[in-house]
């Protein structure tokens, strides 16, 4: 199964950042040359002749209630936050390669062109990410294929059908239900994804 996933990775294709808000260091004036406190300095903005100060608050993300189904327990959310965060990163690049792929292929003179061109790359693709892709559980392979989908708007199902045909993709759909797996897998953020969804949303804002 592991082998799938580094497949289905490897057919149907940054690392983010998190940006650290600067702060001011000064000394204290009334202490000792080795005690330092932490400024806050304030922007501001002017209004009718009056300045004031301004502040930029974080964003905040208002979602729907949570489905009726979903019952929070701490231990299994803190293990799925590491689990989406462990294939987030994964499923971005899927997208920007995807959008590359399609780009490239646009430019192919003939259908030989491309398809020498998708089994070279899919041979690169193996070699830098396949070691990595291994080491992935089942649980983290099913997240992945949800956020494939989320990313790329299009099921990893049908991401091997249009690179590598139908016949592959029936193939690989086959041994990943041996696995419990379903590469036709939708990703439904109001609905069976919804803590995904939002633990997707806090990696965004920079909150995880």
């Amino acid at each position: 199964m592991k082998r799938l996933f580094a497949i289905l990775f490897a057919l149907t294709l940054y690392l983010y950042s998190y940006g650290q808000k600067p702060g001011v260091v000064a000394p204290d004036s009334a202490a000792s040359d080795t005690v330092v406190k932490l400024l806050h300095v304030l922007k501001s903005a002017t209004f009718d002749g009056q300045t004031y100060p301004l502040v930029e608050l974080d964003e905040i993300t208002v979602v729907a209630e949570a489905p009726r189904d979903v019952r929070f327990n701490y231990r299994r959310h803190a293990r799925l936050v590491y689990n989406v965060r462990r294939v987030y990163p994964y499923a971005l690049i899927v997208r920007d390669e995807f959008g590359r792929i399609n780009r490239t292929l646009e430019m192919m003179p003939d259908e030989r062109a491309r398809d020498n061109f998708l089994r070279q790359y899919e041979k690169d693709l193996f070699k830098t990410y396949e070691g990595d892709i291994r080491k992935l559980t089942f649980t983290q392979g099913k997240i992945l294929i949800k956020l494939i989908d989320r990313e790329t708007q299009a099921t990893s199902y049908e991401l091997i059908r249009d690179y590598r045909g139908k016949f592959a993709a029936t193939f690989w759909q086959s041994i990943a239900r041996i696995f419990g797996s379903d590469l036709r897998a939708n990703y439904e953020p109001a609905g069976d994804d919804y803590l995904i969804e939002l633990i997707v949303r806090d990696i965004e804002a920079g909150r995880l």
